[in-house]
């Protein structure tokens, strides 16, 4: 079984370097000339009834083929992509290892991609032409995990506390310190890595981790634990954004709607039965990563939490409310990543999805 324990790693490992911005600044020729000849299907040729033939779909994701990409397998295996005009699908797995996913999408070797506010708006910054058209989390996952029967139940709780912080996640913490009102001097914390093993043994009373992965992890092998998010608690940043170039917005309208609209019926399957995609991610995306069906049903259980919430059961799917953007925008300055939400994001596709066809939003009803 895998363990994901380096997933929240790898995230803020992309936000630190910028995704590689000397990699995707429009400007470079190093990766724009290895991504060329990738075809991103710019115009939609029709078949002889009429219907939309978008041919290959190139979409990246952002992580391993875990079930965090639920609604991808689901769209995939009920022909939802190839009924909105995809010939072919194919799902680029991210990993340590990838290129960042912004860069894929930025030079053109996926027509879109998952990420996250802070990864996209410092690639936007350092020149990449990106904007985020939707959003899966309507909830970021990060959390701190306490133990059932000791829980940490609130930030204020946390003083006096051993807390253990992995290196690449200090950023995110001292701004959630900040946006509290905080003193860090009050909160020990103590340097670790992604096994939440330490939380187990007593040697931290509390762990910063994904809601979607240790508490699950621990589980499974009959640890009980109490998370609360960091969204709760005055960090409210999205997640698992969809991404995709400017030129994209302006000139594969249809092709975005199309992707989208498979999107949000896939996830709407998954909300229903979180166990058809962990199937599916055990036994066929996922099978050489060792996954846990089990473990993987819990994980797309929770996940689910962060996809419906009040403002989506009211508007859809991926939907981003002015609010919730305005918050995104001010949690990002926490986090120095000074940027706007018109430079940032452009959420007018997926409201016209809905406007078009409202029936949609009562799919995961």
């Amino acid at each position: 079984m895998t363990t994901g324990f380096d997933r929240r790693g790898f995230l803020r490992r992309g936000a630190g370097v910028t995704v590689g911005a000397a990699a995707i600044a429009v400007g470079g020729s190093g990766l724009l000339a290895a991504c060329g000849d990738d075809d991103s299907g710019t115009t939609a040729a029709t078949t002889s009834g009429g219907a939309a033939s978008f041919g290959k779909l190139d979409y990246r994701l952002s992580w391993i083929k875990n079930v965090e990409f639920a609604g991808a397998y689901i769209a995939d295996q009920k022909g939802y992509y190839k009924a909105a005009g995809f010939s072919e699908i194919n799902l680029i797995a991210g990993g340590p290892s990838a290129t960042p996913q912004d860069a894929d999408v930025a030079t053109g070797k996926a027509f879109v991609g998952i990420s996250a506010p802070d990864i996209t708006g410092n690639a936007i910054l350092q020149g990449a032409p990106l904007r985020i058209i939707g959003a899966q989390y309507q909830k970021n996952p990060f959390a701190i995990m306490s133990l059932a029967d000791k829980p940490i139940k609130t930030p204020q709780d946390m003083i006096g506390k051993k807390i253990g912080v992995q290196a690449t996640n200090e950023s995110v913490w001292t701004a959630f310190l900040t946006a509290n009102g905080l003193d860090a001097s009050k909160i020990e914390k103590v340097p670790v890595e992604f096994d939440p093993t330490p939380l187990t043994t007593g040697q931290v009373d509390a762990w910063f981790s994904f809601v979607t992965n240790e508490p699950n992890l621990l589980k499974v092998k009959g640890v009980d634990t109490f998370t609360f998010l960091l969204a709760d608690f005055k960090y409210p940043l999205v997640s698992e954004t969809y991404m995709v170039t400017e030129d994209t917005l302006k000139n594969d309208k249809d092709k975005i709607k199309a992707f989208l609209t498979a999107e949000i019926k896939g996830w709407a399957d998954s909300i229903h039965d979180p166990s058809i995609a962990a199937k599916y991610a055990a036994e066929i995306y996922g099978k050489d990563q060792g996954l846990d069906a089990a473990e993987q049903t819990l994980e797309s259980t929770a996940q689910n939490e962060l996809l419906l919430t009040d403002d989506t059961k009211k508007n859809g799917l991926f939907t981003i409310t002015p609010t919730l953007i305005e918050e995104n925008i001010a949690t990002l300055k926490l986090a120095k990543v000074d940027i706007t939400a018109e430079q940032l994001f452009d959420t007018s596709i997926i409201d016209e999805i809905y406007k078009e066809n409202p029936a949609l939003i009562q799919l995961p009803l």
